[in-house]
C-alpha cells in the first residue's frame, strides 16, 4: 500500500506535493520522493523515512516546476532500500517519473520479457519498476518523434493487457504533461480533482480525496477502471478507458483500516461506511453477548473509533477511550517486520487504568491480521484491572494473503488461517470473541455506492479478482514473509 499524488498548476507545485505526501503518510511511512519539471528539466528527490525527514531546505530548493508527482512508500515487494524508494525514472523514450500504488503478481514474467524481448534492464526487485518500463517500450512502440494522447492510451492499453494485479499510477513527461491510470479492476484507489483560477484550472489526482481537500481541489470523479487521464503542459484534459473488459472492485480493506475516514473512495464515504460496520457489528453481539455483563466499550485507536462509537450507542453501553496512543509512533501494522511491530505496541498505547479497573470490556478493532497486536492489547487491558476482556472486530477473519498491495503475504502467519473463531480466542486470550460477517461488512461499503461491481475482499474469501498462479503464493512466501524480510535485512 502506498500513496500517490500528481499536480499541474499555475505555480510552483513542490510545497504543495510534500504537504499532500503528509496528508497521505498513513499509507507509507518507508520511504517518500517527489519529481517535479520545468520546462523539459526534471528534478527528483526521494529517499528512506518518512515525508518530514525526507526533505530539508537544502534538498527542495531544486524541486522547481509547475508540475510534479510525490509518493510515499510501504513495501511489500522488493525491499526496503534506497534504490526502491519512488518516483523512479527512465529516460527512454522522452524521460518519464513515475509513481505507483499496488502489487503485480505477474513481474517475474514481465521481467524475463523486459529483458528477452523489450531489451530493458530491471535493476531491482519492485514491481513499479516493472510497471514503468512496461509503459515506457509500449509507448516508444506507439509514437514517433512527437507524443500524442492517442499514443500514450495505447500505452495504457498495453500496460492492461500485460500486467496483471492491482496498480493505480501516475507518471510526469517533461515537457509534455501528466499521465494518470488504473488498473481495469481499480483495486487500488484514485481521485481527480480540480481547481479553478483567475489564471486558469489547476489538477490533481491522488490516492484518496483528503489529498484534494487540503489545497480545496473539487473532487471531479475516481479515476474509472481502466481509465488513463492525461493532462498536458497546456491544460487540456484527455480521458478514456483503456480496457476493453473493465469492473469496479475495490478493495474493501481500504475501508476497513487503510483509508482516512475523511476521504471518499469511488463515491462511498469511509467515515460512513464505518458507522455502518459498527451498526451491523452491533447486532451480531447483541445475539451472541445477550448474556454477558458488559460495561463499556472501549475502541483500539485511530481506525476502529468510528466503527466503536455507533456500536456502543446501539448497544445502550457507555463509551470511553481507555487506550492513549503515542501520536509520533507509525502504524505498526505497516511496519515491515514482525519485531518492529512487537515492540512498537507498547511505546503506542497507553491503557487508562480507571477505565478498566474491575470492569467487563469490550474492546473494538477494525481488523486482526497477525493476533500480535490483539494479544498485547488484551494483555494490557488485564494489566489495567479488567474484570474480563471481550474482543470484536469489525472486519470477518483474515484467513489468505493480499496480493494487491497490503502486507499479508504468508498465510501462515495470520492468526485465523486454519483456525476455528474459538481456537483464535484462545491464542490472543480474550474471554470472547466476535468477527464482522464477510456479508455485512461489504453491505456496510455498498450502500454508499450500490454501482460498484463487487469488493475484493480475497483476504478474507479466498476469491481473488484476478487470475493467480497457483505457485505465486509459495513463491511470495519464500520473498515476503517476515523472515525472509529478517534473512535479507528489510526488517
Amino acid at each position: 500500500m502506498c500513496g500517490i499524488v500528481g499536480i499541474m498548476a499555475n505555480h510552483e507545485v513542490a510545497s504543495t506535493i510534500y504537504e499532500c505526501l503528509t496528508i497521505l503518510q498513513h499509507r507509507g511511512q518507508d520511504a517518500a520522493g517527489i519529481a517535479t519539471c520545468h520546462g523539459r528539466k526534471l528534478e527528483l528527490v526521494k529517499n528512506n523515512g518518512l515525508v518530514s525527514d525526507v526533505f530539508k531546505t537544502a534538498n527542495t530548493q531544486k524541486l522547481k516546476g509547475n508540475a510534479g508527482i510525490g509518493h510515499v512508500r510501504y513495501p511489500t515487494a522488493g525491499s526496503s532500500d534506497y534504490e526502491e524508494a519512488q518516483p523512479f525514472y527512465v529516460n527512454s523514450p522522452f524521460g518519464i517519473a513515475f509513481a505507483h500504488n499496488g502489487n503485480l503478481h505477474n513481474t517475474e514474467q514481465l521481467t524475463r520479457e523486459l529483458f528477452a524481448e523489450d531489451r530493458r534492464h530491471i535493476n531491482t526487485r519492485s514491481d513499479s519498476e516493472v510497471l514503468l518500463n512496461i509503459f515506457a517500450h509500449e509507448l516508444a512502440n506507439a509514437s514517433g518523434l512527437q507524443i500524442t494522447p492517442e499514443a500514450i492510451f495505447h500505452a495504457v492499453k498495453r500496460v492492461h493487457q500485460r500486467c496483471q494485479g492491482a496498480y493505480a499510477g501516475v507518471l510526469i513527461i517533461p515537457g509534455y504533461g501528466i499521465v494518470a491510470f488504473r488498473d481495469p479492476n481499480g483495486i487500488r484507489p484514485l481521485v481527480y480533482g480540480v481547481r479553478h483560477s483567475a489564471e486558469g484550472d489547476e489538477y490533481m489526482v491522488a490516492s484518496e480525496s483528503v489529498a484534494l481537500d487540503l489545497h480545496h481541489f473539487e473532487l471531479v470523479s475516481d479515476v474509472a477502471p481502466g481509465e488513463a487521464i492525461i493532462i498536458t503542459n497546456e491544460r487540456q484534459v484527455h480521458r478514456q478507458v483503456c480496457s476493453d473488459k473493465t469492473q469496479l472492485s475495490p478493495c474493501v480493506f481500504e475501508f476497513v483500516y487503510f483509508a482516512r475516514p475523511d476521504s471518499m473512495i469511488d463515491d462511498v464515504s469511509v467515515y460512513k461506511a464505518r458507522l455502518r460496520m459498527g451498526e451491523k457489528l452491533a447486532e451480531r453481539i447483541k445475539q451472541r453477548w445477550a448474556n454477558e455483563d458488559i460495561e463499556v466499550v472501549i475502541p483500539i485507536p485511530e481506525s476502529s473509533r468510528t466503527a466503536a462509537i455507533p456500536l456502543a450507542h446501539a448497544l445502550n453501553l457507555k463509551f470511553r477511550e481507555g487506550f492513549i496512543k503515542n501520536r509520533y509512533i507509525g502504524r505498526t501494522f505497516i511496519m515491515p517486520g514482525q519485531e518492529q511491530r512487537i515492540q512498537s505496541v507498547r511505546r503506542k498505547l497507553n491503557a487508562v487504568e480507571l477505565e478498566f479497573r474491575g470492569k467487563n470490556v469490550l474492546l473494538i478493532d477494525d481488523s486482526i491480521v497477525r493476533g500480535t497486536t490483539s494479544q498485547q492489547i488484551i494483555q494490557m487491558a488485564r494489566d489495567a484491572g479488567a474484570k474480563k476482556v471481550f474482543f470484536a472486530s469489525a472486519a470477518p477473519p483474515v484467513r489468505y494473503p493480499n496480493i494487491y498491495g497490503i502486507d499479508m503475504p504468508v498465510a501462515d502467519e495470520l492468526v485465523a488461517h486454519e483456525r476455528t473463531e474459538a481456537e483464535i480466542c484462545r491464542v490472543l486470550g480474550a474471554d470472547g470473541l466476535i468477527y464482522q460477517t464477510l456479508e455485512d461488512l461489504e453491505a456496510a461499503c455498498w450502500e454508499g455506492n450500490p454501482n460498484i461491481d463487487r469488493f475484493d475482499s480475497s483476504c478474507f474469501s479466498n476469491d481473488y479478482v484476478t487470475d493467480v498462479d497457483a505457485d505465486y503464493f509459495a513463491r511470495i512466501g519464500l520473498h515476503r514473509s517476515d523472515l525472509a524480510k529478517q534473512n535479507n535485512g528489510t526488517a
